[in-house]
């Protein structure tokens, strides 16, 4: 497929780049002006999880309250029917558990995008279809890495740190190469990202549909674990400080760490950029799987009827009605009646 003319296939991802190399240029330039700095460490991230707070609850409320019109679950199983039909209880569940279950089985595991094929047309003509084991390995990799890393990071939040974080902490770094600990999370993101940023660039259709802020997203999650990265392994950034500001934050006494150095700062800036951008982004698809009504509805429409919400009362004629209406005539013309 041809691209547009007027953008040619780098455009896009060079600009998202640049984007974030400066966001976190900026923060790290001006985490060396006094007053600057502290409008970095304390204004920006409370402005930014602010907005991500705010911005969850509008999206999460605004999807719940969208009447559904139609009965329409997505699934690739038997549906429930007859008794000597065995019906798929995970794949076409008619029941909350069976639906509780699927939804766990996409949210976890990713069920659908483990069953994604790919085509390609090659000469011949011959349409190929493969399998697409690589885009659902790297996505379930990223996920549960980002997980990963979230939970760890309660340690710096919580004075004691949480067991389940500390236990984290001691299965994702279980092999230990030098100093400081390596965890295993941390190469996992940095490769999944690095794949699916790739993957828009090297196929021709996929590049074709995307667009600036879908190279943002992978630019600026890049840009997270990068500097993330550095901080940790190379810049070795001063982490008591940086435990004792982040604490500060969640008691809302700030204190502006000085011995954290810029990494830090263009960390900090990536991080907050991504929690303001995350509501209003194809992000959001995090709380919003839970509200698909292809996802979260059980199949069964033979069993049970959907009713429009959106129906306003209208006068029916029933089935019962027309044929007393036209009993005689159905009756002459031998039609079986339900009433004799």
């Amino acid at each position: 497929m041809k691209e547009s003319s007027g953008t040619s296939g780098l455009a896009r991802p060079l600009e998202a780049l640049a984007a974030v190399t400066a966001i976190a240029a900026l923060a790290a330039a001006a985490s060396a002006v006094p007053g600057v700095r502290e409008a970095i460490a304390i204004g920006v991230p409370y402005a930014a999880f602010a907005a991500l707070a705010l911005g969850l609850c509008w999206r999460v409320v605004r999807w719940s309250l969208v009447p559904v019109p139609f009965h329409i679950p997505t699934v690739c199983g038997q549906q429930k029917s007859l008794p000597w039909i065995r019906s798929s209880r995970l794949e076409s569940p008619d029941t909350a558990a069976g639906v509780a279950g699927r939804m766990a089985l996409e949210v976890f595991a990713f069920r659908s995008l483990f069953r994604h094929t790919e085509s390609r047309l090659e000469s011949g003509p011959r349409l190929i279809y493969r399998e697409a084991r690589w885009l659902w390995l790297a996505a379930i990799a990223f996920h549960w890495s980002m997980l990963v890393i979230l939970v760890r990071h309660l340690r710096l939040f919580v004075d004691p740190p949480p067991a389940p974080a500390v236990w984290l902490d001691r299965l994702d770094g279980f092999f230990q190469v030098g100093a400081p600990v390596f965890y295993l999370s941390d190469g996992l993101i940095l490769l999944a990202l690095l794949y699916l940023f790739q993957r828009r660039l090297r196929r021709p259709l996929v590049r074709y549909i995307s667009l600036f802020t879908d190279y943002f997203a992978l630019c600026l999650l890049l840009g997270i674990a990068v500097t993330g990265i550095w901080m940790r392994y190379i810049a070795r950034t001063d982490v008591v400080a940086v435990k004792q500001f982040a604490i500060s934050l969640t008691v809302f006494a700030p204190v502006v760490p000085k011995s954290a150095g810029a990494w830090f700062y263009a960390h900090l800036a990536l991080v907050s950029t991504l929690a303001a951008w995350l509501p209003f982004s194809k992000l959001m698809h995090l709380g919003g799987v839970f509200l698909s009504p292809t996802r979260n509805l059980a199949n069964d429409s033979r069993m049970r009827r959907h009713v429009n919400p959106w129906n306003y009362p209208v006068k029916v004629h029933t089935y019962e009605e027309w044929e007393q209406e036209f009993h005689d005539k159905i009756a002459a013309a031998g039609l079986p009646l339900e009433k004799r």
